[in-house]
């Protein structure tokens, strides 16, 4: 992973190499993003450009044995941490058993997420992945070797976040008194779990969501996607370029369309158009569900920002922006928030396999009445 495989944070980017060239890299560095975030990848592009032997003025060679090895996360002074848990292949769950899957999900996607990976792992049921305090102990064993080929050891801990009790202690222990020439590198997205007295030993990267444009720019590269598909999806994952790059992998649906009629139907309380609808919805795949829900609340938020002036805020055009200009004349601002929770408690529920034509003609029931009201 080199700096220019990732889209934007051109700032962020140069503040990471220029303490590289000005010797001034802190011995422990939290890298702290939001979902679907370049936190895992900034990361990864930092030990990169620390380890390469030929670094450029602005990133990694890319071609020296140290970049090849990184490239490919077999350097063997690049030592990675991340949850694991026991699945029907592997009882030992601990990093070290799960490092060949750990390669090709990065490669696959750096901005892969935990259920992501827990999935890509064959985890099964509710289990939680976790970092054991026996995986804590093991890092004080790994770093107390000495480098083999680099001048530093680099240890990179993904969601120290679900660190136990026991393994945090063990982690603040050795970040208290790190052995010469050893970086930790950690990435999270949610830093309030962590340890206080981690926190307070970290240099922290403040990693932001990907803009619309960094986006759309992103997928129309990487996946030659037209450019109103792209925005559309740029549109609908919000920043998080995981949920991009997922949504990329599903058909457009003509989502706009079938909400468009959807919403049309609730108002005028067409009760058999709206169980055909429901059986329409129940036919989608798990993911065009919760797709379609999911871009119904990016619209009523839309339609918020509308009602309360803020129409420069509002990310859309063509069709879909028409349609919202429209549809906030038959909306009350007091219908939104109730059909706004009861859009999200559809989505919990079909992510926990409720059927889905009760949920939708259930949530129909509710917006006919809102609307009217």
């Amino acid at each position: 992973m080199l700096f220019k495989d990732i889209p934007g944070l051109t700032a962020i980017k140069q503040t990471l190499i220029r303490s590289v060239q000005a010797n001034h890299v802190a011995h422990a560095q939290l890298f702290h993003g939001p979902a679907g975030s370049a936190n895992l990848g900034l990361a990864w592009a930092y030990a990169t450009y620390i380890n390469c032997e030929n670094k450029q003025a602005h990133d990694a060679c890319g071609v020296c044995a140290s970049c090849v090895k990184m490239g490919k996360l077999v350097h063997p002074d690049f030592h990675q941490i991340f949850p694991t848990a026991s699945t029907k292949k592997i009882k030992e769950a601990d990093s070290e058993a799960y490092m060949p899957l750990w390669r090709t999900f990065l490669q696959e996607s750096v901005y892969g997420l935990l259920p992501n990976w827990l999935e890509h792992i064959g985890v099964e049921g509710n289990k939680q992945g976790n970092i054991s305090a026996e995986e804590a102990r093991k890092i004080i064993q790994k770093i107390s070797l000495k480098s083999f080929e680099a001048e530093y050891k680099i240890l990179l801990i993904w969601q120290p976040e679900m660190l136990n009790q026991s393994s945090a202690n063990a982690l603040l222990k050795i970040l208290e008194e790190p052995p010469a020439k050893t970086l930790f590198l950690l990435v999270c997205h949610d830093a309030n779990k962590l340890l206080t007295t981690i926190l307070s030993r970290t240099q922290k990267v403040n990693v932001p969501a990907f803009s619309d444009d960094e986006i759309v720019l992103f997928l129309q590269q990487n996946k030659e996607l037209p450019s109103d598909r792209a925005k559309q999806i740029a549109y609908l994952s919000e920043g998080n370029l995981a949920k991009a790059l997922r949504l990329t992998d599903k058909p457009s649906g003509g989502k706009h369309l079938w909400f468009s009629q959807w919403m049309r139907t609730a108002y005028r309380a067409d009760w058999a158009m709206l169980l055909k609808l429901a059986d329409e919805f129940d036919a989608f795949s798990k993911e065009e569900q919760k797709a379609t829900i999911d871009y119904a609340l990016n619209i009523f938020r839309d339609l918020l920002l509308w009602k309360n002036g803020a129409e420069s805020l509002v990310r859309l055009e063509g069709e879909e922006l028409t349609f919202v200009q429209n549809f906030a004349k038959a909306v009350s601002f007091q219908s939104i928030e109730p059909i706004v929770e009861e859009l999200s408690k559809t989505y919990y529920y079909l992510e926990r396999n409720a059927r889905a034509k009760i949920l939708h003609l259930d949530l129909s029931i509710h917006i006919a009445r809102w609307l009217r009201a």
